[in-house]
């Protein structure tokens, strides 16, 4: 992972966070002499009334650790803005939707009713992300997820979408050629969840192996038996299965395949990187390969001290590296003085920083620069990194 030191403006060297390096980097572009940063607002004594930022996404249910995860980088990055800034206190305000898309439309209006939010860290999940972001951009409400990567999110012309990792346009390829290159598989089970997230990067996954895919069904992820999926990957006699869902199905989807006797390698998309998928899989997740857009946020050591002395025993975990950023990004919007949001919508389109992940700025879909795939491997009941796929 390359690193890249965080811009600052003018000669000012007073930061309000000790962040210096950038892991993860997946470009090498440098950001314009122009940007305003939130460093340069601790210098410059910022002040402000009534101002919030949003986390949109699951606190409970069964996506709740992802979630979690990303609120944790979020209040990270605002307790770091507000401990330099006293003349500037920024709220965090929190919207727990379950990863519900049902529930996403009302809580929706309900932060869009609420004036002092001037953007959304979220929404976490693809489906509630269209489900809610057509309200967001009717109300010009900025929002920058760290998590949703259907790669039709896009599509959409949402002038307030943006994104903080890569989609499932270079997700979905990554892992089909983990899967045909550094495995070697020969035949592919591809399985989903029927969900915007999960079947979407599923069916990538099916188009890019082509003829490779001996196999494909969908399941319930509400379900407790996933006898039918499992017979048919069992019939077909895969060296691979790649399934398209969320870590707690993920989880007991494993354990049945391997209690059939299925023996092939499993393989999973950044909605299973999390602890969970291990805790409700138990041996049967080891070896499997996860893969993320995400960074690995603790191997940047600033961040992950920074983390662990807000969250004392915790380090940084799935897309909590990414909601920093993120928040980040509204935060240097509000040090430069927009405090509407027009004016933080429109300080967006123009922000060039280095983050934590990667060089945050993005282009007029609202998609972020890089396209950098991680792979991680589930070893001895620990997910850890692989690196890189190339």
């Amino acid at each position: 992972m390359k690193k890249s030191t965080l811009l600052r403006v003018g000669a000012i060297a007073v930061s309000f966070a000790f962040v210096t390096a950038a892991c993860g980097s997946d470009n090498d572009s440098s950001s314009s002499d122009t940007v305003v940063t939130a460093d340069t607002a601790a210098a410059a004594g910022v002040t402000c009334n009534s101002v919030s930022i949003a986390f949109f996404g699951a606190l409970s249910g069964d996506a709740g650790n992802l979630g979690k995860n990303i609120r944790a980088g979020a209040d990270l990055a605002v307790s770091e803005f507000n401990t330099a800034n006293p003349g500037c206190q920024v709220g965090l305000v929190d919207f727990d939707s379950q990863g519900d898309p049902a529930q996403a439309p009302a809580l929706a209006q309900k932060a869009i009713a609420d004036k002092s939010i001037l953007g959304i860290v979220g929404p976490a999940f693809s489906g509630e992300s269209k489900a809610a972001d057509p309200l967001f951009d009717a109300a010009g409400l900025a929002l920058i997820t760290p998590s949703a990567t259907n790669e039709a999110l896009n599509d959409n012309n949402w002038k307030v979408f943006h994104r903080a990792l890569a989609g499932d346009d270079k997700q979905g390829p990554g892992i089909a050629t983990y899967i045909s290159k550094t495995l070697a598989a020969a035949k592919v089970g591809v399985i989903d969840d029927a969900s915007e997230y999960g079947k979407g990067l599923a069916d990538i996954v099916k188009t890019t192996l082509g003829a490779a895919v001996v196999a494909s069904d969908s399941i319930d992820p509400k379900a407790a038996d996933f006898s039918a999926a499992v017979s048919k990957m069992k019939a077909a006699a895969p060296d691979a299965i790649f399934y398209g869902g969320y870590y707690a199905e993920a989880g007991k989807l494993a354990k049945q395949l391997r209690d059939a006797g299925v023996t092939a390698t499993l393989v999973f998309g950044d909605g299973v990187k999390d602890q969970g998928y291990i805790d409700a899989a138990g041996p049967a997740a080891d070896g499997s390969i996860i893969t993320c857009t995400c960074a690995d946020g603790a191997s940047n050591a600033e961040f992950a001290a920074a983390y662990t002395a807000k969250f004392p025993g915790e380090t940084p975990q799935t897309y909590g590296a990414e909601a920093y950023d993120a928040a980040k990004a509204f935060l240097a919007a509000i040090a430069a003085g927009k405090t509407d949001r027009a004016g933080v919508l429109e300080f967006l389109g123009t922000y060039d920083a280095a983050g934590v992940t990667k060089q945050i700025k993005w282009d007029a879909t609202g998609e972020v620069a890089g396209n950098a795939v991680y792979a991680y491997k589930v070893d001895a009941g620990k997910i850890v990194s692989l690196g890189l796929i190339k």
